[in-house]
């Protein structure tokens, strides 16, 4: 795939809500990130909710990631450091590389812009799954707005080009 072809071209993606609260009605992160890829000029193809359970989330993503053919998939929530915060466990468990740099900029940009200290305490993260980008995000509107905004729209076709070149 050239870059031109990327860059020519609306992205597919995926939102994945992961939370034993939310509803379609309650979830606002994951609202926020359709809102915000679709300004992009990105399409969302999938969506859904699903409780904080390794197997469900892996069942999902593994499910998407084979035949949903999408260029990255955004994950909200269930990256805390609660027991049942698993997402991060999830994605390193799929992920045949991780992309550092994601989850390093978004704590400091956390800390800089908005929560300070508390920012340690965040686990996203970022990697690629057979040449499908993961995105693990915290799930509040903040958060996502922060890496939806400053990380992933601003380099999301660079990395896309990247894997499938």
């Amino acid at each position: 795939m050239s870059l031109n072809e990327v860059l020519e071209r609306p992205l597919v993606l995926g939102v994945l809500t992961v939370s034993d609260t939310r509803t379609p009605e309650t979830d606002k992160g994951g609202d926020t990130v359709v809102s915000l890829v679709e300004e992009g000029g990105h399409i969302v193809k999938v969506r859904t909710i699903v409780a904080d359970d390794f197997i469900k989330i892996t069942e999902i993503l593994q499910r998407w990631i084979a035949i949903e053919s999408l260029d990255g998939i955004i994950l909200t929530g269930g990256t805390g450091i609660a027991k049942r915060d698993v997402s991060i466990e999830v994605v390193a468990s799929l992920c045949q590389k991780e992309i550092l740099g994601f989850g390093e900029l978004f704590r400091y940009l956390s800390y800089t812009e908005d929560i300070g200290t508390r920012a340690i305490a965040s686990r996203a993260m970022a990697g690629v799954c057979d040449n499908v980008l993961l995105f693990s995000l915290p799930g509040s509107v903040g958060a996502v707005t922060l890496g939806v905004n400053r990380l992933v729209l601003p380099e999301i076709r660079h990395l896309v080009y990247e894997i499938n070149k």
